[in-house]
């Protein structure tokens, strides 16, 4: 014999294997590495949340000193006469008229402390004693009154009572629904709405409400701590 040939037949070459019998093979790639600019912009946008809140907190921090000072520390080491409520209530969505037919939203008049009294159109004695001592105890502030508006939310007829014009020169009156103000203003147990006589702050909340029958003198202690808590961030007038 002249030797072992591997040949196949008829001089064919074998075929190479189907890729379906090679095995299965996965690629992985890394994920990009951020770059120095990107790393640099996030540590730019940290830095600038930062600097936001710091901001906010600067700039919030003498009204949040001023309530901390009148609802924790109690200046003086006294309660406040009036009762505070809690939690405090936003001006409503709602619109009173005022003495010329004008709407006014009561939301805008927001942005100055606000002494409030309710009563019917027709004002009874207990009426005209609340808008007297209104008048009286904002005029008692002296250089603060400008920061405090005295305010007499009407209700009943809404005829303008005339009589009463020349003493409200300085005061705000709207007419306003009793019912939608209701949902706002609360009296004490047993009390009207009428009984009382209401603060409300520079921020819009009412806070405040003095029991009926209030003593005058010290209704203006509590008026003149609330002017001396806020005057570090509360200036008189509207922006």
């Amino acid at each position: 014999m002249s030797g072992f040939n591997s040949s196949l037949p008829g001089g064919a070459t074998p075929e190479p294997a189907s890729r379906a019998d090679e095995p299965l093979t996965l690629t992985v790639h890394s994920l990009p590495t951020p770059g120095p600019t990107v790393t640099r912009d996030m540590a730019a946008t940290r830095r600038g949340r930062w600097k936001m809140l710091l901001l906010f907190l600067v700039s919030a921090s003498p009204v949040i000193a001023s309530y901390f000072t009148y609802y924790v520390i109690r200046p003086e080491g006294r309660r406040s006469y009036g009762e505070l409520i809690e939690p405090q209530r936003p001006l409503p969505a709602m619109t009173g008229i005022d003495a010329e037919g004008r709407a006014v939203p009561l939301p805008s008049l927001a942005h100055q402390w606000l002494f409030i009294s309710v009563a019917d159109s027709a004002c009874d004695a207990q009426c005209e004693r609340h808008l007297y001592l209104q008048r009286q105890l904002r005029e008692g502030l002296g250089k603060d009154k400008d920061r405090m508006d005295w305010v007499w939310l009407r209700t009943g007829d809404r005829t303008f009572p005339e009589r009463l014009r020349p003493a409200l020169a300085k005061a705000t009156v709207l007419w306003v629904d009793e019912a939608e103000l209701a949902r706002w203003l609360e009296p004490a147990p047993g009390a009207r709405l009428a009984d009382h006589l209401y603060v409300v702050d520079p921020m819009g909340h009412w806070m405040m409400r003095f029991p009926p029958n209030a003593d005058p003198a010290k209704m203006r202690r509590d008026l003149e701590r609330l002017m001396r808590a806020s005057s570090s961030w509360d200036r008189p007038g509207r922006p």
